[in-house]
């Protein structure tokens, strides 16, 4: 049995044609071009293709870049944590209104944080609920 030797340039011209899907399959190129044995095309779209490239990713930057990308993400950091912060002052605020509403307070609420020394008269003297 004669081995066939077939040339780079042969087989990146093979898996070029799969890969712009002009055979529809490894097998299809193989009968197409009358190359024996079932793997042989298989092997070099492994080899030769692009198919390891699908799924990934991959990103080119300049120092610059990956520098401002780390500048940025450190933004986004200091940035989440203020909005983490604002959210708690909101439920604060929330809790001195429904505890002012409950005592039937009529001044406002920097008032009666005032007056509670940073606690709301109710939250000073009572468990709470739940």
């Amino acid at each position: 049995m004669d081995c066939i030797r077939y040339s780079e340039a042969f087989k990146l011209q093979v898996v070029r044609e799969i890969e712009g899907r002009k055979h529809l399959s490894c097998c299809a190129a193989a009968e197409a071009y009358g190359i024996g044995g079932s793997m042989t095309v298989s092997r070099w779209v492994r080899e030769h293709g692009k198919s390891h490239l699908l799924g990934k990713v991959v990103h080119v930057q300049s120092p610059g870049e990956r520098s401002e990308v780390r500048k940025l993400k450190d933004r986004v950091g200091v940035l989440e944590k203020a909005l983490v912060e604002a959210h708690l002052d909101l439920r604060l605020e929330r809790a001195y209104l429904e505890i002012a509403c409950e005592e039937g307070w009529k001044g406002s609420v920097d008032e009666l944080k005032k007056k509670g020394g940073g606690l709301p008269p109710m939250a000073r003297s009572k468990p709470p609920k739940g």
